[in-house]
C-alpha cells in the first residue's frame, strides 16, 4: 500500500492537517461550505450547540448539532484553487490513516454542501432565488488537472457548449459536472434548478468591464444563447465545479445552492443580501437535518 510521502499530505505539529489545522474528531460528516469567513457565525449560530471552533488563514470551522445532527461549516475563501484544498484536505481527514500515512480500506463519505451568493445570467431569476447548481461548468481548468475527469463530467454536454461558443483555445477548456442526484432530489421542492458557470475570476472572467477591457467581449451573450436538451445557464459563481467534480472523484456527495443577489442582464444588485442568505441557511439547516 502506497505511503503518502510527508511533503504531498503535511501535517502539523498537533497531528492537525496543514491548512485546516483539523484533526479527524473537529468534523461531522455533513458539512457546510461557505465562502466568506464571517458567515461561519452566520451559520453556526443556528446551531442548538457547540463542540469545536478552529481558525487558520481564511478557513474557519464550527461544529456543533442542529436538532440532533453533528454539522461543520467550514469557510473556503473564494475560488476554486481553495476548493482544492479545502475537499483534499476534509477527505484526508476520514479516509487517510494520518499516522501511517496509508488510504483506510473503508471509505466515509462526506456530505458536502456549499452555500454562496451568485449572479443570475437568465432573466427569469429574481434577486432572492436559491439556485440549486444541478450542472457546474468549470472555467477554472482544475479538475482537468485530475485523473478520471472525463468519466465523471458530461462529455456531450461539454462539447456542444464548445461549439456553440467557438471556445478560444487561449482559455482552460471547460468541464461539465453534476451534483449529487439524492441532494438534488432532497432538495428539489425547494429551489431553483440551474447550470451554473464556476468562473476563475470575478471581473473580466465573468465578463466584467473596469479599465481593462475583457478579451472576449461577447462571451456573455454567447452563453445566455446557449441551450442544451431544453436547460438554460443560470447564474455565475467560483467554486461549485470543483467541489462537484473533486467529490464525485472522491466518493462523497456535494453540491452547491446560491442566493442570486445580482441580475446580470437587468444590470441589477443588491448588497444588502443578508436576509436573503439567512433563509438559504435555514432552509438548508432544515433539509440537511433530515437527510439519511
Amino acid at each position: 500500500m502506497r505511503q503518502i510521502p510527508t511533503s504531498e499530505l503535511i501535517i502539523n505539529d498537533d497531528g492537525s492537517i496543514f491548512h485546516l489545522h483539523l484533526r479527524p474528531e473537529h468534523i461531522a460528516d455533513t458539512i457546510i461550505l461557505v465562502g466568506d469567513p464571517g458567515r461561519v457565525e452566520q451559520v453556526a449560530s443556528k446551531f442548538d450547540s457547540r463542540e469545536a471552533k478552529i481558525s487558520n488563514r481564511e478557513f474557519c470551522t464550527v461544529t456543533g448539532l442542529y436538532r440532533g445532527k453533528r454539522m461543520s461549516v467550514i469557510s473556503t475563501g473564494i475560488g476554486t484553487d481553495n476548493i482544492d484544498i479545502v475537499v483534499t484536505e476534509l477527505d484526508a481527514l476520514v479516509n487517510i490513516d494520518l499516522e501511517t500515512r496509508t488510504e483506510r480500506e473503508e471509505k466515509r463519505q462526506l456530505t458536502l454542501l456549499r452555500l454562496g451568493t451568485s449572479g443570475a445570467l437568465h432573466p427569469s431569476l429574481r434577486i432572492g432565488d436559491m439556485v440549486f447548481a444541478r450542472t457546474s461548468i468549470g472555467f477554472d481548468g482544475l479538475l482537468n488537472f485530475y485523473k478520471g475527469r472525463n468519466d465523471v463530467c458530461d462529455i456531450a454536454m461539454e462539447q456542444a457548449f464548445i461549439q456553440h461558443t467557438s471556445w478560444n483555445y487561449l482559455l482552460p477548456k471547460p468541464y461539465f459536472i453534476d451534483a449529487d442526484r439524492q441532494l438534488l432530489a432532497h432538495f428539489q421542492r425547494h429551489v431553483i434548478e440551474g447550470i451554473t458557470i464556476s468562473a476563475p475570476g470575478f471581473y473580466a472572467p465573468q465578463g466584467r468591464w473596469v479599465r481593462i477591457r475583457p478579451a472576449f467581449t461577447k462571451m456573455n451573450e454567447l452563453i445566455e444563447s446557449f441551450v442544451y436538451r431544453g436547460r438554460h445557464i443560470t447564474n455565475y459563481e467560483m467554486e461549485s465545479s470543483a467541489l462537484a467534480g473533486l467529490s464525485r472523484l472522491m466518493g462523497h456527495r456535494a453540491a452547491t445552492i446560491c442566493t442570486i443577489i445580482a441580475q446580470r442582464v437587468a444590470l441589477d444588485v443588491k448588497t444588502d443580501y443578508s436576509p436573503f442568505v439567512d433563509n438559504m441557511i435555514i432552509m438548508s439547516l432544515d433539509r440537511l437535518a433530515e437527510l439519511p
